[in-house]
């Protein structure tokens, strides 16, 4: 029977590697993972992790697996969250996926703190049945383009990572992170091509002030002069924020572009964002990228 082009992974944790203050590597292992997909660039994927009421034994993991999990009693869900894949080895079965580290505030961020080597979970991802456009990945730049910008804050940056791992050693541009601590700024590989704007935050209060006013200095000298367009605003209180141009056969929404920006992280600064480049600086809204990954205050489900 041929496997769907989206399906689960049950996979324990073979090794645990805390890679900075921030950031902490999962490689996960399983019989099956020779046959995860691996499209490349910001694969989304989503983890379910158990809880003390909620076992990923009971998770539906059919075609209808969404209903079922919204069916299933509040305690009795597994958590589920986003995250990017790192790194794919399929001759040992195996991947990596890493996440960020901090303070516990939810169940996830219990798991990651707790975890040990055999922990379980669910990995939803794609397979290698999988052909064509792969939605999970927002990263989908106009063959030609000047410069490249990518910005976000600690939730981006695996996402960032494997982007500039998988960029053509040719390819020009700049990355624009803030990051927690001092400790975690040599996180991402290096990138010949790309100027390198991180920065750790000075304290909570002062939450996305590098990331907003570095990406303002970035887009005014990599943008060409345009005129702004008019942006509906979100309410990111009530609706996602994620705009991801792209062809109805999902590829790039332009086959050349001066600019491609690609920005995530906390809403509430991605729209701030979003709004000074295709608002104020009129950078094509067909050559860039937004998504709202998280929200302060709020849990993903």
């Amino acid at each position: 029977m041929t496997r769907p082009a989206l399906d689960f992974f049950r996979v324990s944790v073979a090794a645990i590697t805390d890679l900075t203050p921030s950031f902490r590597r999962f490689t996960f292992r399983s019989d099956d993972l020779a046959e995860y997909g691996d499209p490349g660039f910001d694969q989304r994927v989503k983890i379910l992790f158990p809880t003390e009421t909620a076992s990923i034994d009971t998770m539906p993991t059919g075609p209808d697996w969404y209903e079922g999990w919204r069916a299933l009693a509040p305690d009795a869900r597994p958590v589920m969250r986003t995250y990017t894949t790192r790194a794919v080895r399929p001759e040992l079965r195996e991947v990596d996926i890493d996440m960020v580290a901090h303070d516990v505030i939810g169940p996830a961020s219990a798991w990651i703190a707790d975890a040990r080597v055999g922990d379980e979970v669910l990995i939803l991802a794609p397979t290698t049945a999988h052909t064509g456009v792969s939605y999970g990945i927002d990263f989908v730049p106009p063959a030609d383009t000047d410069a490249i910008l990518l910005a976000g804050d600690e939730t981006a940056a695996p996402a960032i990572a494997v982007i500039l791992e998988q960029l053509p050693a040719d390819a020009r541009g700049t990355v624009v992170l803030e990051l927690p601590t001092s400790g975690d700024l040599d996180y991402l590989p290096h990138h010949p091509g790309f100027e390198r704007r991180i920065a750790a935050r000075a304290d909570e209060g002062q939450r996305h002030s590098h990331l907003i006013s570095t990406v303002e200095q970035t887009a005014a000298r990599l943008a060409p002069a345009g005129i702004g367009a008019e942006v509906e605003e979100i309410d990111i209180d009530a609706d996602i924020l994620w705009e991801v141009p792209r062809t109805a056969k999902g590829g790039a929404a332009l086959k050349r572009a001066p600019l491609y920006a690609w920005l995530a992280g906390e809403a509430s600064a991605i729209k701030t964002l979003r709004r000074h480049l295709v608002g104020t600086v009129g950078v094509d809204r067909r050559a860039v990228a937004f998504m709202g990954y998280w929200r302060l205050g709020r849990s993903e489900n």
